[in-house]
């Protein structure tokens, strides 16, 4: 055993010896094995990823909690189910759309503004305006009031039934409604948004009168 070891590390030590006195090869000698050897399949190169592109300018400004986006988004969702949404018309297509309609019309849009989601515009005595919608911890409200709503259509049945009656009939696009909105309407009307639930009627027509619980 102390015999193979010694043999072993002669060997070793002749070997390194050899190395060190064996010339390095030469860069030349070296590209000649390497072109004389065979070429390696080449690997398919994945494609480049496309650059991402790069944030859109909106104003729109973050969320500052979950609570808020799914408050922003349920409103965005009764919106584009009401008819009276119009989305990003300009404020001189919805004043010109006004104007030749009855004191208190109304109709709801999107706002031009950096700090708001949402645009009132009413047709007043003196002619149409726009007032803002602010959205602020949560809750709705328009510019200049401190009144303030946890929804924007209850914001909006809200100055519908107050005494001044600030808003009358919203403008919808579609001038002729289905008769299925106007019975959802007149139910709501009449059994309040808060006994929706109590009515024996199928799941589907109860989700039906949930999906818009309003008088609107």
């Amino acid at each position: 055993m102390v015999a193979h070891n010694q043999v072993a590390a002669d060997n070793a030590i002749s070997t390194a010896a050899e190395s060190r006195r064996r010339p390095e090869p030469s860069s030349s000698s070296s590209s000649l094995s390497s072109s004389a050897a065979p070429a390696a399949p080449a690997r398919p190169r994945p494609c480049p990823a496309a650059p991402a592109p790069a944030p859109g300018d909106t104003h729109f400004r973050t969320f500052r909690s979950h609570a808020e986006y799914r408050r922003i988004t349920r409103a965005s969702a009764l919106l584009d189910a009401c008819g009276f949404y119009w989305g990003p018309l300009s404020v001189h297509g919805a004043h010109e759309r006004l104007r030749a309609e009855p004191v208190g019309t109304f109709l709801v849009r999107d706002s031009r503004q950096r700090n708001c989601f949402f645009a009132l515009s009413v047709k007043m005595a003196s002619g149409p305006t726009s007032i803002r919608v602010h959205f602020q911890a949560g809750r709705f409200h328009l510019d200049g009031s401190r009144e303030s709503f946890d929804c924007l259509f209850e914001l909006l049945e809200h100055y519908v039934a107050a005494p001044r009656r600030m808003l009358g009939a919203p403008l919808r696009q579609r001038r002729v409604r289905p008769l299925q909105e106007l019975c959802r309407q007149r139910i709501v009307a009449t059994v309040g948004r808060e006994n929706l639930a109590r009515i024996p009627l199928n799941p589907v027509l109860r989700d039906y009168l949930s999906s818009f619980p309003f008088q609107i």
